[in-house]
């Protein structure tokens, strides 16, 4: 059985080992591929794993062997399920992965938002504390975090790891989602609507799925539902947020300040409108990408096609 990686090297750019895979069959793994050679690359290969690289009707069409495809993410857009379904393609995601680690990042990310560690450190090393006249300084002000209101949108794995910590660090959690668990509600998290949870929240972050509903989730009208000097932190989906309407809401004031690691294209343009924002950290989609979180999806994805082998397959979504 042959094996292809489209696009190893996001996953695994050299410590973890692909050898769990090479069990299973013969195994080919690029770093990347380019759309005019993912045909190519597939050849005859019976099953395809891909984190971002496309995989479309048309190259379906070219590579008649596949049987499975395993997707190395939790999101599955690149690839066209619909079309592998017609051809009796299984498609496998993997699923959780990442709670943890995601859950963690947003709360590094909130807590940065507050204390602005790194300016002050770059302060200090530029010399600014050694020529201080008093004993200590800040060049941002500071938040405290006990007593305020996180709202979260998307009360999933993530949503509800991160009121976890959230809570932990004193905070309340109002929560929106689809399909509410009444097992979650405490005296610090309670489900909301959508106008109660913007009018309320100190924090918004945002962990939901992109779909029509939510796209765009974040735009002008919401915004102006929020509390001045609330703090937005988007580690879900680009599309969630209209940019240009946070651009204007950073810029005004209205918002204090935003945190995202995703944003609507990536890798991000030089012309997204969140660069010329005020008090806003962008990082380049890694809340994903610690070394435990991806062994946790390496382990998954070997997983998904040991169980097709076996004829028992997991985590399908087509």
């Amino acid at each position: 059985m042959k094996i292809v990686v489209l696009d190893g090297y996001t996953l695994n750019p050299g410590d973890l080992s692909w050898d769990e895979l090479e069990t299973l069959g013969e195994l080919t793994v690029y770093d990347r591929t380019p759309i005019d050679k993912i045909a190519e690359r597939i050849g005859e290969a019976d099953i395809v794993y891909t984190n971002k690289t496309p995989i479309t009707k048309e190259t379906l069409d070219l590579c008649p062997n596949i049987k499975f495809i395993g997707e190395l993410a939790t999101g599955y857009n690149n690839i066209d399920i619909i079309a592998a379904k017609n051809k009796n393609i299984l498609v496998c995601n993997v699923p959780t992965y990442g709670t943890n680690a995601v859950a963690q990042f947003t709360i590094a990310l909130l807590l940065e938002l507050c204390h602005h560690i790194g300016a002050h450190s770059d302060a200090v090393k530029e010399g600014d504390w050694t020529n201080n006249i008093d004993w200590c300084f800040w060049n941002h002000p500071m938040v405290e975090l006990d007593g305020k209101t996180m709202g979260i949108i998307g009360f999933g794995r993530i949503g509800q790891r991160t009121a976890k910590i959230a809570q932990a660090l004193g905070m309340n959690i109002l929560a929106l989602s689809n399909n509410r668990r009444p097992e979650f509600e405490t005296e610090t998290c309670k489900y909301v609507d959508l106008e109660e949870l913007l009018a309320k929240s100190d924090v918004i972050s945002l962990h939901c799925p992109l779909f029509p509903e939510t796209r765009g989730i974040i735009n002008k009208d919401t915004i102006g539902k929020m509390k001045d000097g609330v703090m937005i932190i988007n580690t879900s989906r680009g599309q969630l947020i209209v940019e240009e309407d946070l651009r204007d809401a950073l810029n005004s004031g209205k918002i204090a300040g935003a945190a995202c690691d995703v944003v609507s294209i990536e890798p991000i343009q030089l012309d997204n409108p969140l660069l010329d924002a005020k008090n806003i950290i962008i990082t380049p989609h890694i809340a994903w990408a610690p070394r435990e979180s991806r062994q946790r999806l390496m382990d998954i994805a070997v997983k998904n096609l040991r169980s097709f082998i076996e004829g028992n397959p997991i985590n399908v979504v087509n």
